[in-house]
């Protein structure tokens, strides 16, 4: 299974852009397929009341987990 045909699940939850932006960063050179949902409503609204998910595919959570522990992100 890849990428493109994983599942999507919530690695982490962040009320803050940056260190959402920097973890999907991390991810992104890792070659770890992630997304970043709610990005854009959360500069509108509340971050609190929209924060921001970072998705992995289902079976990249371990080792996007690893990575950005080792990163002490």
């Amino acid at each position: 299974m890849d990428a493109t045909t994983s599942t999507l699940v919530v690695l982490e939850v962040y009320d803050n852009p940056t260190q959402a932006g920097i973890a999907k960063s991390i991810l992104d050179s890792a070659g770890i397929f992630c997304v970043l949902t709610d990005e854009y409503i959360s500069a509108i609204y509340t971050p609190c009341a929209f924060p921001i998910r970072l998705m992995v595919p289902d079976n990249l959570v371990d080792e996007a987990k690893a990575l950005l522990t080792t990163e002490n992100y």
